[in-house]
């Protein structure tokens, strides 16, 4: 049984904590929030405890730490809980700073504890299949791939000025996607944006709309666009074309029924929003972690793997910049 405590009780900290609550190796012992009724409430429905960041990290009884809490406090919390010897599973970006996320990958490796990025779309049933299939030769050698990525609406202002920009927050998820699939590290980076979706957006520093064209040392190449806006629904789309094939995941719907009549054939919408389209990947990503970790199992998305994203992310906003492809 891998006793848990979550640091974090927002929306993700509540996905997470529930996830756990479903697994029956894993127990919740202990929540934390710097909002103390956010930490009531989670701990109220679920009966763990509510304690301090602090004495979670050192608590005997909890093994591993699960942290939900904003970016810039991700730095500290890895350093104290990998000093404290628990495993820690922590919400991307890791860090802002590629060289903050070198600093807490030498903590981690000093004190030996396991580490998750939690890149949970590698866990998505469709996404994961294409992976295993792409492994398993059934398209030959990866050449071109392309991803898709598009919200129904941005997010606030307040959170645009925070976020660190459509790279780091929104597309990063994808950077580590195309690595999950070309099986290669991208060399060089091209990117472009707009702000077409909400001016504001663009006056703070920021675009909504964007594109990034990705090679690796072998030509292998993949295309992602990124909207803050799809008037459809939660649009997350991936196809792989290979030497003897292709492969290609579609948007996830509502439901499967389809209706037929004189103006046509319809089907449902798509998901809503990412809580919905992700729920069992969600699920499947603490799986991993809860049986990696008590097995002393390798992890599929190691800290390394949140450094490298980042670094797609950094050059990705350079290219954008300066309007010229990035060597990483």
């Amino acid at each position: 049984m891998l006793r848990i405590g979550v640091l974090g009780c927002g929306r993700i900290g509540r996905v997470h904590a529930a996830s756990i609550m479903r697994l029956p190796d894993a127990a919740l012992v202990a929540v934390s929030d710097a909002f103390a009724q956010n930490a009531l409430d989670l701990a109220t429905q679920t009966g763990a405890q509510v304690r301090s960041s602090d004495a979670i990290i050192e608590s005997d009884d909890i093994d591993a730490i699960i942290i939900c809490t904003p970016t810039d406090t991700h730095y500290d919390l890895i350093h104290a809980a990998a000093r404290a010897r628990k495993a820690i599973f922590c919400e991307k970006p890791v860090d802002m700073s590629a060289d903050r996320i070198r600093d807490c990958i030498k903590v981690v490796e000093a004190y030996a504890v396991a580490f998750m990025t939690a890149f949970n779309r590698r866990f998505d049933p469709n996404f994961a299949s294409v992976h295993a299939r792409i492994q398993a030769g059934e398209i030959g050698n990866v050449e071109l791939v392309t991803i898709l990525s598009r919200d129904p609406a941005p997010p606030p202002i307040s959170y645009i000025k925070t976020s660190g920009g459509i790279f780091r927050d929104m597309m990063i998820h994808d950077f580590d996607m195309a690595r999950f699939l070309m099986g290669e590290d991208p060399v060089q980076v091209f990117a472009t944006g707009s702000a077409l979706v909400d001016p504001e957006i663009g006056a703070a520093g920021d675009v909504d709309t964007a594109a990034v064209i990705l090679t690796t040392a072998s030509g292998k190449i993949c295309q992602i666009s990124n909207s803050r806006r799809a008037s459809y629904g939660y649009d997350q789309r991936i196809e792989v074309h290979g030497a003897a094939g292709l492969l290609r995941a579609q948007n996830v719907l509502e439901d499967t029924v389809e209706v037929g009549n004189a103006a046509g054939f319809r089907r449902a919408p798509t998901m809503n929003f990412f809580l919905e389209r992700y729920e069992r990947a969600y699920l499947a990503e603490m799986a991993h972690f809860v049986a990696a970790v008590t097995a002393g199992t390798p992890l599929s998305s190691t800290i390394t793997d949140g450094l490298q994203a980042q670094l797609m992310a950094d050059a990705a906003t350079l290219s954008l910049a300066e309007g010229r492809p990035i060597t990483i």
